[in-house]
């Protein structure tokens, strides 16, 4: 079954969106726009930050999943409502569906975070996890639908959902009516279609400007080839943006409204997480990352003042530590030395004396002993250590060398 209709084909205008946004009232938060000043010294121009990452939900989600439901007959909703998501779609659909009373089963990878499968159980959804991922699980979220008459609710290629989304937009406008260039992270692209409906209808001189990862950036071959094409096997850590082919609706919009779009590396990426952590106190999924990541990775290519959306704020404990390990790494702030030394009462407090006398923090030890590719006498030792950028990681390395050990990893 194809969820596909001429409903779904028809265009979504600034009248859709202010629609939605008194549909909206009471329902979704106006969330924070924040100032970020190390970000605004980096521009050379005033930077904010759109923190829907604060929203209901924990991302933009709720916005277009309420306003599509909303909008339904009363024998559509009857009949349920499925969804599938491997996370923030998930949870916007069962918040969403539990408020207007409209039963709701939403499909998972088997693979999806636990916090982001309980979270969706807690707002009221029927879960099912099916499929490794993300394409096995829609695949069987649409043929629930077709056997039980359920309907399907598309995570972004609807005009419902972008105009949801391009409520995102109107609150920009009203908070920073100053905004000369809006980035935001693209996946399906119903958010940075929305947005652009919105803002470009009303500040047709406001540049707009999308961001993916570059392991799934699906727009820019699409763009170019002037309809969407799928990219294969798409890979990032950004799982909120991590979309194998455009949405045919969002596609149209982007097409014609946004102005460019970016891609960022994992490293950006990265870096752009733990920025959010420590300097702006947010937390802020890697997807929801993307703009900031982008603003980071070419801050004189955009005019001030800039509104950067943080799209969402799900992040997995366990992907947090890793991302902000790999963060602290691509800033040169974390460092994994292997070297060997001569196993003796002593050697390892020798070692962490010369770590310690060039301020390298220890965040973890493996001494190992007892290892075929080891002499009688060795013993290998691998250190996990916190540093304060690339060039004390380079005097860190030169301090082992001088002290007369060979690093050999």
């Amino acid at each position: 079954m194809s969820y596909r209709t001429a409903d779904t084909l028809r265009s979504v205008t600034l009248d859709d969106v202010r629609g939605a946004q008194k549909m909206l009232s009471g329902v979704s938060r106006v969330t924070a726009m924040e100032g970020s000043r190390h970000l605004s010294q980096l521009v050379g121009a005033p930077v904010h930050l759109k923190c829907e990452n604060l929203q209901r939900t924990g991302s933009f989600k709720l916005r277009g999943a309420y306003v599509r439901i909303a909008g339904l007959l009363p024998e559509e909703r009857a009949a349920g409502v499925v969804a599938a998501s491997a996370g923030n779609h998930a949870q916007g659909v069962a918040l969403a569906s539990s408020l207007l009373g409209v039963h709701s089963t939403v499909f998972m990878p088997k693979g999806a975070p636990l916090p982001k499968v309980s979270a969706t159980r807690d707002y009221g959804a029927e879960v099912r996890l099916h499929g490794q991922v993300v394409d096995e699980t829609l695949a069987a979220a649409e043929e629930y639908a077709a056997d039980t008459g359920a309907v399907f609710l598309h995570p972004f290629d609807h005009p419902d959902i972008i105009a949801g989304q391009g409520t995102v937009g109107l609150e920009i406008l009203e908070q920073c009516p100053e905004v000369r260039t809006i980035v935001v992270g693209v996946g399906g692209g119903g958010l940075a279609a929305g947005i652009a409906v919105a803002v470009k209808a009303i500040r047709p001189d406001v540049r707009i400007v999308g961001v993916q990862a570059e392991g799934a950036a699906a727009y820019p071959p699409s763009l170019a080839a002037g309809h969407p094409v799928a990219v294969d096997n798409p890979a990032t850590m950004a799982d909120g943006i991590k979309v194998g082919r455009p949405g045919l609706v969002p596609f149209g919009i982007i097409a014609d409204l946004v102005d460019e779009v970016r891609t960022v590396s994992e490293d950006q990426l990265s870096a752009a997480l733990l920025l959010c952590l420590e300097r702006a106190k947010l937390v802020v999924e890697p997807a929801g990352a993307s703009p900031v990541a982008a603003l980071l990775a070419a801050p004189d290519a955009f005019e001030g003042p800039v509104v950067a959306v943080l799209s969402g704020g799900n992040v997995d404990p366990v992907l947090m530590q890793r991302v902000l390990r790999h963060g602290m790494a691509a800033q040169g702030r974390y460092l994994a030395v292997r070297l060997r030394l001569t196993d003796r009462p002593g050697a390892l407090a020798t070692l962490l004396g010369v770590l310690s006398e060039v301020d390298a923090n220890v965040l973890d030890v493996s001494h190992v002993r007892t290892d075929p590719r080891l002499g009688l006498t060795e013993a290998e030792v691998e250190l996990h250590l916190e540093t304060k950028g690339p060039a004390h990681c380079a005097e860190v390395g030169q301090a082992l060398r001088d002290a007369g050990y060979t690093v050999i990893g």
